[in-house]
């Protein structure tokens, strides 16, 4: 049933393939999120236990009991996969509902960062949770050990083992910020702008080729894994999957650069990664808090000055000549 079941995922995938809506199939690899697939569930399939247990009956094994973390949804079927960490998941799938939204017309602009992972127009700072300076020493240490296993050994496997469940806590600490945060943004705010950044660009690896090698590899790599720690991209999905409809992505130029109180835009203005003061008028803000209320504005400049959106047709801003990206 389950082999019959995967055979047809796997047509339906060449299907939209070839009718252009879907990237190419690949082959899973073995170890990364193994399982299968069950359709045609049926309700009294799922019943309840105690309040933290429930059980769900699969064909040909039986009754599983899972934790009974939130109440099914009505779902026509449900995958059970098994992670890097030795953890078995169940999934119904099911969309669920969007949020509502409060109706009191308030717009948030949220700027995007390494150091904040989210900065809000309304002057709140949110960071994703990090390794703990413990997580890190033993990470480090598991990573050495790995290096020294001998491959197909078993102290290699436990070793795998090991780095894969110490990730698989602060990937779960991640996604569980970012339900959180997005939950909470899209009931308190009827509209959300976010910067358009373009993620897979900006983390693309800096070491080039052999004839042409580049240049601050090990800085870019570090940035990178920033920027993916930080959970840029999961973020704004999850707004749009929440927030359906309202949420608006606003052009990231010069947004760092331009004063939200005159709207002149110089490099200058950004005096450090946290600190911004303004050269023509003086003002002082953090320098994630101005970018965000330049994009809760809907604020974005070109290179040739221009209006800004949302803004007066008599303000222009001020272009500094250096070729400064925001």
């Amino acid at each position: 049933m389950i082999q019959q079941q995967a055979l047809r995922d796997f047509s339906q995938a060449l299907t939209n393939y070839f009718q252009g809506t879907h990237r190419r199939p690949t082959w899973r690899k073995s170890g990364r999120a193994e399982g299968f697939r069950v359709v045609a569930l049926r309700t009294h399939h799922v019943k309840r236990l105690s309040r933290n247990a429930g059980a769900v009956r699969v064909p040909k094994i039986g009754w599983i009991k899972f934790r009974w973390s939130r109440k099914p949804p009505a779902a026509k079927s449900y995958r059970i996969t098994l992670d890097r960490a030795g953890r078995w998941h169940i999934a119904f799938a099911a969309i669920p509902a969007v949020i509502a939204a409060p109706g009191n017309d308030a717009v948030v602009g949220i700027d995007r960062g390494v150091r904040v992972a989210a900065a809000l127009s309304t002057g709140e700072l949110l960071k994703a949770p990090k390794p703990s300076p413990q997580e890190v020493r033993r990470l480090s240490l598991l990573q050495r050990r790995l290096a020294r296993a001998k491959p197909g050994s078993n102290r290699r496997r436990r070793t795998n083992h090991a780095i894969a469940r110490l990730i698989a806590r602060t990937v779960d600490r991640r996604n569980d910020w970012i339900e959180q945060t997005t939950t909470t943004l899209a009931r308190r705010f009827d509209l959300i702008r976010v910067e358009n950044l373009r993620i897979a660009e900006m983390t693309r690896s800096a070491r080039g080729t052999h004839e042409k090698p580049g240049t601050g590899v090990r800085r870019k790599a570090g940035l990178n894994r920033g920027i993916l720690a930080s959970g840029w991209g999961k973020l704004v999905q999850r707004l749009k999957d929440k927030a359906a409809g309202r949420v608006e992505m606003v052009r990231a130029a010069y947004t760092s650069q331009r004063c939200h109180e005159c709207g002149s835009v110089a490099s200058e203005n950004r005096k450090s990664q946290a600190v911004f003061k303004c050269v023509s008028c003086g003002h002082v803000d953090h320098a994630d808090i101005n970018a965000a209320r330049n994009i809760a504005a809907g604020h974005a400049v070109t290179a040739r000055g221009g209006r800004p959106l949302g803004g007066p047709a008599n303000r222009e801003p001020h272009l500094s000549t250096s070729p400064v990206s925001g």
